[in-house]
């Protein structure tokens, strides 16, 4: 394929029909800050040869940071095989499939995803997949809202800030309250919740571990909502399921994650993908689309899309959402995760992060002026109260090599670290973290 630079009569009528002189004018409303400058400068004209090494140089000043950071994006290991079989070709470069034209083997990754998705979380009906944890959270309140004629919104204060962000810009322009339960000792205040549910309640929001790694009372808040017509939606992490209840068991109505834990890596924060059940009786108010089994004429097994709510599909007034694209490649890495570990595997995943973890919390402990931040119990991840601000713990750990964290400073908890221990961090390293930790401290 030819590659056609634009020429400078090119650039100058752009500029022209924009109504700019220059470049710099394009951008003038981009702080000078966020702009890329010296070392980031592209330069002029160079050849292949000189391109390529300059990449190189770039490359090698990336750092090979111990991770110990989570919030949402966690450093799990994953199986060679998952690797080889999302890099065929067949998989690796096949168009975006969400038209009639999509193959039969994509179709059937689609089933297989949601098979292995409902079969982990014990839910009655997983679509085909959302962007991330954020829109699929979002989009199962529009569910909600849709389903129960409610415009009252109950989120914890204990969710991951960024999908809390999310929601907020997806209701923004809605007739919609957004009440917020408050944490008491970094879990959900049951009480308030009491005091404050009413039956006009579209749905009740947990994440379950919440932001600070710490397991809510699932079961509780499941009484408190009673027979209203509220739905429970449950954030969870996939990789609890190994270990914890599932949402099936908890009743949930509808059930949503991120599942980038599942085979696929951190990649800068994306892209990633949100994993979506519900219940039976939401089937056909659920967002995005639904892969079937089918036989053909000859009786043939054969995949169909046997539902897609999408306005380009159906009637628009009544299209459940316009975001359909699933993502594709993601979905496929996640069903080869789950299926080369099977239902052992993923426990035993899953029991390592619990470990190590709670050997991580016991030893810095032990340590001066740390405490964990609740007695409530946890899972892979927790946060701890420190005697110094987080932030400067987090600056020594990284000119050691390692992320110690994610600093609680951004929602006024200073002296507060949210530490995330995975399968995959070694005895020497948790080791090397509570050794560097005690000379910060000293």
């Amino acid at each position: 394929m030819s590659y056609w630079t634009n020429s400078e009569q090119d650039i100058k009528a752009m500029f022209e029909t924009i109504g700019v002189k220059n470049f710099e004018e394009l951008i003038a409303n981009i702080p000078e800050k966020l702009r890329f400058k010296g070392e980031y400068q592209i330069p002029e004209t160079i050849s292949e040869f000189e391109a390529q090494q300059l990449l190189q140089k770039l490359a090698e000043k990336n750092l090979p940071l111990i991770p110990f950071a989570g919030g949402g994006a966690y450093d799990h290991y994953i199986p060679a095989v998952v690797d080889e079989i999302a890099s065929r070709p067949e998989f690796y470069t096949s168009y975006t499939p969400y038209q009639a034209e999509v193959s039969q083997g994509n179709l059937q990754v689609m089933y297989e995803f949601q098979s292995l998705i409902c079969e982990l979380t014990q839910m009655d009906v997983t679509n085909a997949s959302m962007y991330e944890a954020g829109s699929a959270l979002a989009e199962a309140i529009l569910l909600a809202i849709s389903h129960t004629r409610n415009k009252k919104v109950f989120l914890l204060a204990s969710l991951n800030q960024r999908y809390k962000r999310v929601v907020e810009t997806y209701l923004r322009h809605m007739d919609v309250e957004i009440v917020e339960i408050p944490h008491k000792n970094f879990t959900l205040d049951l009480q308030f919740v009491k005091d404050n549910f009413s039956d006009d309640a579209a749905c009740l929001v947990v994440q379950n571990p919440n932001f600070f790694g710490f397991l809510e009372n699932v079961e509780e808040l499941n009484q408190i909502r009673g027979d209203s017509k509220a739905l429970l939606i449950y954030l969870y992490d996939p990789i609890s399921l190994g270990l914890l209840k599932t949402p099936g068991e908890f009743n949930v109505d509808i059930a949503v994650a991120e599942g980038q834990a599942l085979g696929n890596p951190l990649n800068f924060g994306g892209p990633y993908v949100g994993l979506f059940s519900a219940k039976e009786n939401l089937l056909r108010k659920m967002p995005g689309r639904i892969a079937g089994e089918t036989k053909d004429a000859d009786g043939k097994r054969g995949y169909v899309l046997t539902l897609q709510t999408r306005e380009q599909h159906i009637r628009r007034e009544k299209a459940t959402s316009n975001i359909c694209t699933n993502s594709g490649l993601l979905t496929l890495r996640a069903a080869v995760y789950l299926s080369a570990l099977g239902k052992k595997g993923m426990e035993q995943v899953a029991n390592l992060c619990l470990n190590k973890a709670h050997y991580l919390a016991r030893e810095l402990q032990k340590l001066e002026g740390i405490k964990l931040a609740s007695e409530a119990p946890f899972f892979k991840e927790f946060t701890i109260k420190l005697p110094v601000e987080a932030d400067v713990v987090v600056q020594s750990f990284l000119e050691k090599g390692m992320l110690a964290g994610i600093s609680l400073n951004h929602i006024g908890l200073k002296d507060h670290l949210l530490v995330a221990v995975t399968e995959k961090r070694t005895k020497e390293e948790l080791d090397a973290y509570i050794n560097l930790m005690k000379t910060i401290l000293n």
